[in-house]
């Protein structure tokens, strides 16, 4: 591995109900023995039924998720905080003020704006899904762990 793990990961995005949170149930299942991952919004929002969906299309249940803000956190310390929201990278920038830590921002795209059908918004969550899986994969590869 060129680069070592680093040992709590944050994602952060607005509400914390569907990018942060497929974010950290794809961190958790590809290192989640290795790092701390928690997720957060700028504001708490309802966990969103599709992202629910293509999780559980790969296998993974985030249907238990509360979702939660930055204020909310029990850990307030990581060693990265990668945002996937202009608005969460303004937060995680205001809290490198107080507390040593990387903030890298990951700009994806908000599959809630989509409309039309059932399928047609679900594609455009699945496609977010698979964006961000990628990009855990490309920035922290998976030594041989569970594939999905």
């Amino acid at each position: 591995m060129a680069e070592e793990l680093p040992g709590s990961v944050l994602f952060a995005c607005s509400y914390n109900a569907v990018r942060s949170v497929m974010a950290a149930a794809l961190m958790r299942h590809y290192h989640g023995a290795r790092i701390y991952v928690e997720s957060c919004g700028v504001r708490a929002g309802d966990l969103d039924g599709f992202a629910v969906a293509v999780m559980e299309e790969i296998g993974l249940d985030i249907s238990s998720y509360n979702s939660k803000t930055f204020d909310q956190l029990e850990d307030g310390f990581f060693d990265l905080i990668i945002t996937m929201s202009p608005e969460a990278q303004h937060r995680a920038v205001e809290m490198t003020r107080t507390m040593a830590c990387d903030v890298e921002f990951w700009n994806t795209f908000d599959a809630t704006i989509v409309e039309g059908s059932r399928e047609t918004r679900l594609e455009a969550y699945r496609q977010v899904r698979d964006q961000i899986k990628k990009r855990i994969l490309a920035r922290f590869p998976a030594e041989g762990g569970p594939s999905l």
